[in-house]
């Protein structure tokens, strides 16, 4: 009976990752790049943005991407190509989302010029709107603000630091800023990362880390975050952030509400669903409302390192692959990542 249970266990298993693999049929490209997207944001309209990650390539920083090549955004007189950073350009961009107004935001973590800026385009001018440097007393030199979530219905944005874990929050009216800090919540668990049966290091040692997706509810009254060497999805009020309560207060009201798998992107849909970059699985994982996980697609082959993953407005699921584990970051030496790398879309 024993081995009964145990072989039919193996044939459910085996369908699963049978038709999980079949899904990674359903990918398709969108972008074949010579150099490492970073995240992927699609326009009301339909138009394709991109990031260029700033652990590979120091030529671009944003890009839009037409008939699936890699132009520079809003113009090129922004990128950086190799020079000295500068007040008047890109310096390392990364996080991008676009508002329910369809205005594009992009963090700049200014990892050369030691200033942490978020960007604000008009993308219907192709013109830069917002240009917000936050105060050396909240970010100071190697903040790494890799992901944004944007309230535009009551003005604030919220960018997560993995370098010291903690949420930073902006107010977008008056520009002014505060950072939550200090809870277990924000910290890399003490997990290893395993990709392809080998451990992931980052910065010589095993990986560790901490928080790095961070999304909003619909209805912009939750804050939804985890850490990428995590398997805990948290989230926390969004009011007590605009009302200015202690840390104390939001320690207290941060709840887990759910299972993720170790993720360097997350989205959360209109109806509450979660969607993460599965990074040791290669895969988009889903979590509903009812904390049930699912794979959505899979492919081991296509899927190294998907970055983040981003819901068009017609539905397509975008996504952002990279190899990043195979950047000098990770893996201490020279850059042994394969290109192309890839922008894909898929229905779910």
């Amino acid at each position: 009976m024993t081995k009964l249970k145990l072989a039919i266990s193996t044939m459910i298993l085996l369908a699963t990752t049978m038709t999980a693999q079949q899904q990674g049929n359903n990918l398709k490209v969108v972008a074949a790049m010579d150099i490492r997207p970073g995240d992927v944001a699609v326009s009301a309209e339909g138009r394709v943005f991109a990031t260029i990650h700033p652990l590979g390539s120091q030529k671009m920083q944003l890009t839009e991407i037409v008939n699936g090549k890699a132009i520079p955004y809003p113009s090129a007189s922004f990128q950086k190509y190799d020079a000295e950073a500068s007040d008047a350009k890109f310096d390392a961009m990364l996080g991008l989302i676009f508002d329910k107004n369809n205005q594009l935001w992009v963090t700049d973590m200014g990892l050369e010029l030691g200033k942490s800026r978020l960007w604000a385009f008009d993308i219907s001018k192709n013109k830069v709107v917002e240009k917000i440097e936050l105060p050396q007393t909240v970010a100071p030199k190697g903040t790494f603000t890799q992901d944004v979530a944007i309230d535009e219905k009551n003005g604030f944005a919220y960018l997560a630091d993995i370098a010291n874990p903690g949420i930073i929050v902006l107010n977008l009216k008056t520009k002014k800023t505060r950072r939550f800090s200090g809870h277990v919540s924000l910290q890399a668990e003490d997990k290893d990362m395993i990709i392809d049966g080998k451990v992931t290091y980052f910065g010589g040692k095993p990986a560790r880390v901490a928080i790095d997706p961070i999304t909003l509810s619909n209805d912009r009254e939750t804050i939804f975050f985890g850490a990428m060497n995590g398997t805990s999805w948290y989230s926390v009020p969004a009011k007590l952030f605009r009302e200015g309560k202690s840390d104390a207060e939001i320690s207290n009201a941060i709840k887990k509400v759910g299972s993720k798998p170790f993720s360097d992107g997350a989205l959360t849909d209109e109806t509450g669903n979660h969607y993460f970059t599965n990074l040791q699985e290669h895969a988009i994982t889903k979590v509903d409302i009812s904390g049930k996980l699912t794979t959505v697609v899979q492919d081991a082959q296509k899927l190294q390192w998907p970055d983040n993953v981003y819901k068009g407005p017609d539905g397509w699921m975008y996504i952002s692959v990279n190899q990043l584990n195979t950047s000098p970051a990770f893996t201490g030496a020279k850059d042994q990542g394969n290109p192309p790398y890839y922008i894909y879309r898929f229905k779910p």
